[in-house]
């Protein structure tokens, strides 16, 4: 198998176990102006005991990316709908 189809696997933080995957989903931080959408988020999932983190490397980037907003982020329309 090709190694760029292969998905990696971790051991998990919270459990230990082996078997965590590496997921990339999207993260809004603030509300209404301030409101910064950031995709591709890589996050650890674990199967065994349900706990989804973000990594320290990861959260780094994700200050550093909210530190540099205006020169990172390009402004896009986007639908919003309320939970109600």
């Amino acid at each position: 198998m090709n190694n760029s189809k292969r998905k990696a696997t971790l051991r998990c933080e919270n459990c230990g176990r082996g078997g965590a995957q590496l997921r990339h989903v999207t993260r809004s931080y603030g509300k209404g102006s301030s409101l910064l959408v950031v995709e591709n988020v890589p996050v650890v999932s674990c199967p065994h005991c349900g706990a989804t983190y973000l990594t320290a490397e990861t959260l780094h980037e994700m200050d550093r990316i909210k530190a540099h907003r205006r020169s990172l982020a390009r402004q896009r329309n986007v639908a919003v709908a309320e939970f109600v």
